[in-house]
């Protein structure tokens, strides 16, 4: 039995997730947290965000995230890939920096017109 702390939505509910049980998930309020109590133990997922480089941007660093999750296992390998990118501005929040970031499917978007 695995106790965590849903992130879903801000409730924050306690979850109880029994892995021998068929990742059977308790005291969640509501199908968000079943969901990510199982998904936690089997595949965890982040959305990551972070900043790159820009060229004549009113900032030195744009902020990017990924359109999706991927797996947290990929966040270190991932973030080095985004600090070798530099982007020229002008730049509009959701245009795509780097596509398929790892093979994972998942697109880095800027979040932020600059």
């Amino acid at each position: 039995m695995t106790e965590l702390i849903c992130i879903g939505c801000p409730r924050g509910c306690h979850l109880k997730v029994d892995e021998e049980n068929g990742y059977k998930v308790t005291g969640n309020s509501c199908l968000i947290g079943a969901e990510y109590g199982a998904n936690e133990l089997r595949n965890p997922t982040r959305v990551l965000t972070s900043t790159v480089k820009i060229k004549g941007g009113l900032h030195d660093c744009l902020p990017v995230k990924t359109n999706k999750p991927i797996p947290k296992g990929l966040l270190i390998e991932a973030m080095g890939q985004l600090r070798n990118i530099e982007v020229s501005s002008p730049v509009k929040t959701g245009d795509v920096i780097v596509e398929n970031l790892l093979n994972t499917g998942a697109d880095v978007i800027a979040t932020r017109n600059m």
